[in-house]
């Protein structure tokens, strides 16, 4: 069903938290995640709300 943009910023906030610092997600994983999950998304709109939410892109994100 419906979810609001809410729920699915913070399965995509959930997703970022666990995922492997080494190997960052990126937007087309997260997307594919969240279709996973029964969410259907776009990678523009996987984009967009990260950038709502603050997180970087997943070159940035990674630590060495």
């Amino acid at each position: 069903g419906e979810m609001s943009w809410e729920a699915i910023k913070s399965r995509l906030q959930t997703i970022v938290d666990e995922e492997d610092k080494d190997k960052p997600l990126s937007d087309e994983a997260i997307a594919k995640q969240l279709q996973e999950q029964g969410i259907k998304i776009a990678r523009r709109t996987v984009v967009k709300y990260r950038q709502q939410l603050g997180i970087a892109a997943a070159r940035l994100r990674r630590q060495y």
